[in-house]
């Protein structure tokens, strides 16, 4: 360890070299997102009101379920509850092996003509989605999870972006769902700035997932690059990446609001995140042929390489702090050994006139100042509220403090090859 301690003093240089350069991009793709929001704003369109379309294309929804008797009765009401006409909205009702009550209540809905029900042996969602895939012939189809509900104008508003006949797909805004506890609370804010980091990519063509709960596709889309793949069980993350390498379009819709129910503990919280992270970097590596190819536009030189660049912050940062927090505890025991415990241990005194000017200190600022910007506009987008919440304390403090860990812990297994699964990412704990 004492090697480690003193690698960064052999080479200074490199530290700062790395720090410097790591916030230097993560700064760019603030600003970034910043100009673009600037130069499009006028184009973000958020509908109070109901609309009426001038065309209804038929459109299924599948719903893939394992294990879901706590959230899918109030899933499939909020569906039935859509602004839509019933003889054009299908629902496609897929259990896939469940061991709970799920199949029962899918029985509810057995008599209604809208709704198709099927059960089969679990083979993971992506066997589910398909199998609602192959048995559609809608012209739109799309998938909602079944902890999710959906605001009964969310599929107009989502239909309106295909009168471009080179969408391809549509993802929505997601937020979440009654949240109760500080974990839940910092959740809802990073979805509230989920929604405009996600809008910005769509004008620059670079979204990389369709998330599950009802993002909506051209049923042609399957039908030219094939189904859904397991893909390191983030089949929404691969399908997103497949269309870009076939050139598909993919939207997203500002104001089709889907709620989610989200983990309540931070072990779920984790799991779910471990998935997520391991899946990117799975997914990425698997297409690592988009990176910097003029053809997949900023896919390949953003999105990409700016999730790529914050996984490698996280692994230098983690570095970086080891290394101090090892010399930090081999002075102090130096100390200890030669002053004694109580004079080792004394409190550092603070310095109100001392300012630190150095430049990463400014750089921060500046960053952290556009990470709170691009919360503010994300709620304004979702929430329709201005300013900021008490939620966006929680979700620095708390993500600063438990997410190195699922990112390095991702990393760690996606080079062991040790996949994440949805076992324990949601436990209710009653029916909603």
């Amino acid at each position: 360890m004492l090697i480690l301690a003193h690698m960064f003093d052999s080479i200074p240089s490199l530290q700062t070299i790395i720090i410097y350069t790591l916030s230097f991009a993560s700064l760019f793709v603030q600003v970034f997102f910043l100009v673009t929001y600037i130069e499009r704003r006028k184009d973000i369109v958020i509908r109070r009101k109901d609309i009426a379309l001038k065309r209804y294309p038929s459109v299924s929804i599948v719903v893939p379920c394992y294990n879901e008797e706590k959230t899918l009765y109030k899933t499939v009401r909020s569906l039935l509850a859509l602004d839509y006409p019933k003889n054009k909205l299908t629902i496609i009702l897929v259990d896939d092996g469940s061991i709970d009550s799920t199949w029962s209540i899918m029985q509810k809905f057995s008599k209604n003509s809208q709704i198709q029900i099927h059960r089969k042996v679990n083979g993971g969602k992506h066997t589910a989605m398909n199998w609602g895939i192959e048995n559609s012939d809608s012209e739109l189809i799309g998938g909602l999870d079944a902890d999710s509900f959906v605001d009964k104008e969310a599929l107009k508003r989502i239909v309106t972006y295909f009168n471009d006949p080179a969408t391809m797909a549509v993802a929505p805004s997601i937020l979440v769902y009654q949240p109760n506890n500080i974990l839940q609370k910092a959740q809802k804010a990073e979805y509230d700035m989920a929604i405009y980091t996600k809008k910005m990519l769509g004008f620059l063509g670079g979204i990389h997932v369709t998330p599950g709960p009802f993002s909506i596709f051209r049923k042609k889309v399957f039908n030219e690059i094939g189904p859904y793949k397991k893909a390191h069980n983030t089949e929404d993350q691969e399908i997103a990446l497949r269309m870009h390498e076939f050139g598909y379009k993919i939207e997203h819709c500002p104001d089709a609001y889907v709620y989610t129910v989200s983990p309540r503990s931070v072990k779920a919280l984790y799991k779910q995140r471990l998935r997520w992270i391991y899946g990117f970097i799975k997914n990425t590596l698997d297409y690592r042929r988009l990176f910097f190819k003029k053809k997949y536009g900023n896919l390949g030189f953003f999105t990409l390489p700016a999730g790529a660049i914050s996984i490698m912050s996280v692994i230098a940062l983690a570095s970086i702090w080891i290394s101090y927090l090892i010399k930090f505890i081999n002075k102090k025991l130096v100390m200890w050994n030669t002053v004694g415990f109580e004079s080792a241990v004394s409190p550092r005194s603070f310095d109100w006139f001392f300012i630190n000017t150095e430049g990463i200190v400014f750089m921060s600022f500046v960053l952290y100042s556009l990470i709170v910007m691009a919360l503010i506009l994300g709620r304004r987008m979702g929430a329709g509220k201005k300013g900021l919440s008490l939620d966006v304390f929680y979700f620095v403090t708390v993500y600063s403090i438990i997410a190195p860990f699922w990112i390095l812990k991702a990393i760690w297994n996606a080079i062991v090859s040790k996949e994440s699964n949805w076992i324990g990412e949601r436990k209710p704990g009653r029916a909603i």
